[in-house]
């Protein structure tokens, strides 16, 4: 018999609580890439092309605070700014769902192709989106959701102005960073709340990156000291200024990791110690036989390390496989479009199942180094 034989019988003595050991360790790891793949999710929103020449300018107050809609001349007189759009929040539920599932805005159809250059939406779509007051285009992945297709009419009992909406669906677009959201016409909800004047924000592109600076300056600088200052900013420092306001997630999602990664440690340093505790015997013959106590310690070690990497492969591996292969908007009900297992998450994982895998094997190593022969060969099996 070879010495990885020997280990590989050892640690497949009591199958039982083998598979168990891989199973925690493979689980925890699950959820383990499951946490830090959201937390990356969550803090790098994934960006569509164009976004890096796309400034946002919201009530320097609260984003809940409206804007007049006499800015927009001003705005597009700025040089550099090559086109503006109001973005205004509608807050819809459909079918009197329990929550809004998905996000709805109005702005100006003229503006779509000008402002949001990453949008795939057919000519005809476009058309008949621009030209119906009641028209509506919304993200493939809604749409898929819904059932939705094109002459659709639907509609949304808006959760923040009173009354409801009826949309008809002019087209169905993909190719965003969020293929979720429903886009209608301003001047429809303007007509139909009785108050118009006002939009939520300005979506707008700069023609150059160089421009970038220089707008959201000059957007900052017009509309200073008056009832309505705006705060200016990108696209990219939008999304992480808004997924700030969810509170410290970063701290949540390490803390509940922190525990995972304790329990799992407990958890497997005990079952390697009961493991070691019934082969005293066995391992105390080994000493009478010569084998020295670092020898001891590897075989230990192999087989503590041996079941981590392969909870290891298993959990990292599921997780990659499901997250890669699989509808991840669909498993999340819309709450993620992507979750990508990146390299530098898949190696965190695979170092804490090495150090696992090390810790696991120190006690009952120094327990046996500190056991003497004689003591050893007195231990029940």
């Amino acid at each position: 018999m070879t010495l990885p034989t020997f280990i590989i019988k050892n640690a497949l003595r009591n199958k039982r609580r083998a598979l168990l050991s891989v199973s925690s360790v493979a689980v925890s790891l699950f959820l383990l890439v499951t946490l830090q793949v959201a937390l990356r999710e969550l803090t790098l929103p994934v960006e569509s092309p164009g976004a890096e020449l796309r400034v946002c300018a919201r009530n320097k107050v609260s984003l809940t605070n409206p804007l007049p809609a006499r800015q927009r001349p001003i705005i597009e007189r700025i040089p550099g700014v090559e086109g503006v759009t109001p973005f205004t929040w509608f807050g819809g539920q459909y079918q009197n769902e329990g929550a809004m599932t998905f996000a709805q805005f109005a702005m100006d159809p003229k503006e779509t192709r000008r402002v949001f250059t990453d949008f795939k939406l057919s000519d005809a779509e476009l058309a008949r989106f621009q030209t119906g007051k009641t028209a509506a285009i919304i993200g493939k992945i809604t749409a898929d959701k819904y059932h939705f297709k094109a002459g659709d009419h639907i509609t949304l009992n808006s959760t923040v102005y009173p009354g409801a909406l009826e949309f008809t669906i002019a087209g169905i677009f993909s190719g965003t960073a969020d293929d979720r959201m429903m886009l209608f016409h301003q001047d429809y909800l303007d007509d139909s709340i009785g108050t118009p004047g006002l939009v939520g924000m300005w979506w707008l592109k700069v023609k150059t990156a160089d421009d970038m600076p220089r707008v959201i300056a000059a957007i900052n600088q017009a509309f200073a000291n008056t009832a309505a200052e705006v705060r200016a900013e990108s696209e990219r420092a939008f999304q992480l200024g808004f997924i700030s306001m969810l509170g410290n997630i970063k701290t949540l999602i390490a803390s509940i990791s922190t525990v995972v990664v304790f329990t799992l440690v407990l958890v497997t340093a005990s079952t390697m110690s009961m493991a070691v505790r019934e082969r005293f015997r066995e391992l105390a013959i080994l000493k009478a036989l010569g084998f020295r106590r670092r020898e001891l310690f590897v075989f230990i070690l192999a087989e503590s390390f041996g079941l981590a990497a392969a909870g290891a492969l298993l959990g990292i591996g599921t997780a990659y496989v499901a997250y890669t292969f699989g509808n991840i908007s669909k498993m999340t009900h819309g709450i993620f479009v992507s979750f990508e297992v990146t390299p530098r998450i898949m190696g965190l994982a695979a170092l804490v199942a090495a150090v696992l895998g090390v810790i696991s094997a120190v006690a009952p190593a120094l327990a046996v180094a500190r056991t003497s022969v004689v003591d050893g060969l007195k231990t029940l099996d």
